[in-house]
């Protein structure tokens, strides 16, 4: 049982910290994220199909974790996980907690039989705990998985629901989706704004954040690296436009957002962007097939990256973005690129 110590730590340590939370959610809401991806915003279906993830940000840890209701060394915890921040930054810890899934298809969908050249069906079903340390210009994420693969994530039903209330054909294909696994997925992102500033007398601004992470588990393992240029009018205090990947939750306001000012205009500002991020994949199911049994599997791609450009506004306590994102191939015979468009709502109540 050594091996899963830290996720045993990790949820106890999670657990007892969202408990004071929930209690004290009336003094102190929380941000509430929705973030929808499909490809029919770029007129196809298939590869990445869709994915749809809803998350809760907590408000700020550290005045809870002072309580003698927590043990001293959650206490401990909490004040020494500082990552990259100098001794004397002042920090803010939260909590995430998301619930999601994701589906992909082949191209072929008119075909019953296993299409053996394109990539698996697939659907996954998870949640996921994270825990961010925040500074004024880092943000370090810790974020543990748990989910299903496989028929038990219901993508099949999922998408035959969506594809009758718009009129589509359903996929032949189902029957031969990846089977049913647990799936376990830990990763570290790090977050840093490089430069933030004004742009010469126009009244616009711009800044840049870069990321570098790492993933871990039966579902995926890769390393990754990226950043995002932003420019537009009051740009928000976070790190970035949300999106469904893992560790993609940081639209929560920070201080001196004008999202946690009572009494705020309305409208905020107005900001495009460009982004991008490079991942060196070892593992991914949805294109391995499963771990501890015979499935569907094609050659994967070592090296994928994500392009995406956007705009996001911000009005009362609300943000709302929306990118193209344009995907390198992610295995061996895959004929092209994919594209597909990404929405997140933030709401910071």
């Amino acid at each position: 049982m050594s091996k899963y110590r830290f996720v045993v730590w990790f949820a106890l340590f999670f657990s007892l910290l969202l408990s004071a939370l929930a209690a004290r959610a009336a003094e102190d809401p929380w941000t509430f994220n929705l973030y929808f991806e499909n490809d029919l915003f770029g007129e196809t279906d298939q590869n990445y199909t869709n994915g749809i993830r809803l998350s809760w940000v907590s408000p700020d840890t550290d005045s809870y974790v002072q309580d003698d209701i927590f043990p001293s060394w959650v206490r401990a915890v909490n004040r020494k996980l500082r990552f990259f921040n100098h001794v004397d930054a002042q920090l803010e810890h939260n909590l995430v907690i998301s619930f999601g899934q994701l589906m992909y298809t082949p191209s072929n969908t008119e075909a019953t039989a296993l299409v053996r050249d394109e990539r698996p069906y697939a659907g996954y079903l998870y949640t996921t705990f994270a825990y961010h340390t925040r500074s004024a210009n880092q943000l370090d994420t810790l974020e543990l998985s748990l989910g299903i693969v496989g028929p038990a994530a219901q993508g099949e039903e999922a998408q035959d629901f969506i594809h009758d209330l718009r009129g589509f054909k359903k996929y032949n294909g189902w029957d031969n989706q990846l089977r049913n696994e647990p799936g376990l997925t830990f990763l570290y992102e790090h977050k840093r704004r490089l430069f933030s500033a004004p742009l010469w007398s126009t009244g616009l601004e711009h800044d840049f954040i870069g990321h570098a992470g790492v993933s871990l588990g039966n579902v995926a393992t890769y390393a990754n690296v990226g950043g995002e240029y932003r420019i537009g009018w009051i740009l928000p205090n976070d790190f970035g436009t949300s999106a469904v990947r893992p560790g993609g939750d940081n639209s929560a306001p920070g201080r001196g957002d004008l999202r946690r000012r009572e009494g705020a205009s309305f409208w905020h500002g107005l900001h495009a962007f460009v982004s991008a991020d490079g991942r060196l994949v070892a593992h991914d199911i949805f294109l391995d097939g499963n771990t501890f049994r015979s499935s569907h599997s094609v050659s994967k791609e070592k090296a994928v990256a994500d392009f995406s450009a956007g705009l996001s506004f911000l009005a009362g306590r609300w943000k709302t973005s929306f990118a193209w994102v344009f995907r390198t191939r992610e295995f061996e015979k895959q004929p092209h690129h994919h594209n597909y468009g990404s929405l997140s709502l933030s709401y910071s109540l």
